[in-house]
């Protein structure tokens, strides 16, 4: 980092979101990127994801395309429903 660069904050989104019953684990990683575990498949699907306003588009690593939206600090997920995970 040069001295003209100032480090920025992650998104507010950035972090752990889970299912309610824990089977479905996506990590929205500071850089843009997602990993998201189902049951015992860790890294089950991996790609990038942006956001503009509450809404995220998705890309996985095999050119799949997906979105979501973060309504009421719910993240609604195609037909998936994941909650912020407590630190």
């Amino acid at each position: 980092m040069t001295s003209n660069e100032t480090p920025r904050d992650p998104h507010p989104y950035v972090g752990m979101w889970v299912t309610a019953d824990g089977h479905i684990r996506q990590e929205l990683l500071p850089n843009g990127r997602y990993d998201e575990a189902r049951g015992n498949r860790p890294s089950a699907y991996t790609g990038s994801y942006t956001v503009t306003g509450n809404h995220l588009d998705y890309v996985d690593d095999t050119g799949f395309t997906a979105t979501g939206d973060i309504r009421d600090g719910v993240l609604y997920h195609e037909h998936l429903v994941l909650y912020r995970e407590a630190d």
